[in-house]
């Protein structure tokens, strides 16, 4: 059984609420009675309520987050930046995962961190539209999107430069001499794959090369059937690429994997990139050139995003404020290209 007020009051000889007036440092108990029951509180091993807490304060410093899926090695290094900023802060994380495209405001994730009484939220990778937003603001809880995939800018969000790191990423293959260049992309990750692909066309014009529509296999989500499916096509095709461009290096990985399967060595016969520099891609051989999305720091920055938020939020905003109170805000980061050994001048003709 969990040691309680009363068994503190008890052991010291003291009423009730003495016991509490003392262990918040109540200036109306003597400091000799306060150590005295401080003493005891620490010999018995109490722990203070934390739901009782709540209740009396109105406050649970607890922030809810939603991933689509903890499985997913990019969101440890994310939520690693999200928790140091909260917790330095005081904030406990109650974190939930969607396991599937974000597209209804009213879902289990949702209910189940409101249920929580969590004081602000943070959805991290899914569709949030501005339809959404205004949905999910309309709980009264502070609300930060850290990478929303939707294609409408919502408010509060943080982004990363996506469209520029696949064109550092296009541009090195096109500095090793490569001419035929496949982009493996994802529908099914909106915005990302959306400004990913971008990049690459924008930077292969630029160049002045041609990009035949068969080497955009556009298709393909990040499974791996489908990505050995796309990769095994665009080899068949009667030229087929020196050089991959994959929306993510999960998918670089398989690709790789498919690539060994078909007898082709990596880079020699055909090059690959992926992006986001999970940990895996410092491990496979051979080692993935990707690139380095700040994720720790895209976690920090949207937690801190968020305190403001309910800073702001405690200090009763305005009504003229945006619906979920603090005024409009959007944060873009930006990664570095990381070359390593899957990528080299293709092979002489």
């Amino acid at each position: 059984m969990p040691i309680t007020v009363k068994d503190i009051a008890q052991r010291a000889g003291v009423s009730h609420p003495t016991v509490s007036r003392a262990l918040h440092d109540d200036p109306r108990v003597a400091p000799q009675t306060a150590a005295h029951i401080k003493q005891i509180a620490a010999q018995l091993g109490y722990v203070p309520s934390a739901a009782a807490r709540s209740l009396k304060t109105n406050r649970t410093r607890v922030v809810g987050i939603i991933v689509n899926r903890i499985s997913d090695p990019f969101y440890s290094r994310v939520l690693d930046g999200i928790q140091e900023v909260l917790s330095a802060a005081g904030y406990s994380l109650f974190l939930s995962a969607a396991n599937t495209e974000f597209t209804d405001p009213d879902s289990s994730a949702i209910r189940a961190i409101v249920e929580h009484r969590v004081e602000g939220l943070m959805i991290c990778s899914m569709f949030v539209s501005a339809a959404h937003f205004t949905q999910l603001a309309g709980s009264n809880r502070p609300l930060v999107i850290a990478h929303n995939l939707s294609p409408e800018d919502t408010p509060h969000t943080i982004y990363h430069d996506d469209r520029y790191g696949s064109g550092q990423l296009t541009q090195h293959l096109l500095n090793l001499g490569h001419t035929r260049i496949a982009f493996v992309g994802n529908t099914h990750k909106g915005r990302e794959t959306r400004d990913r692909l971008k990049g690459f066309r924008e930077t292969i014009r630029r160049a002045r090369q041609h990009v035949p529509a068969e080497y955009i296999a556009y298709d393909s989500p990040d499974a791996p059937l489908a990505i050995s499916a796309a990769v095994r096509r665009l080899m068949q095709l009667p030229t087929p690429p020196t050089a991959l461009v994959c929306y993510n290096d999960a998918m670089a990985i398989g690709a790789m994997e498919t690539l060994r399967q078909l007898g082709k060595h990596v880079p020699r016969e055909c090059s690959v990139v992926g992006f986001d520099n999970i940990s895996f891609s410092a491990y496979v051989h051979p080692l993935l050139t990707t690139f380095d999305q700040p994720k720790y720091e895209l976690g920090r920055v949207a937690a801190q995003m968020l305190l403001r938020q309910l800073d702001h939020s405690r200090a009763r905003a305005s009504e003229d404020d945006e619906p979920n109170g603090a005024p409009r805000s959007s944060i873009t980061l930006r990664g570095q290209l990381l070359v390593r050994e899957s990528t080299a001048p293709p092979l002489k003709m």
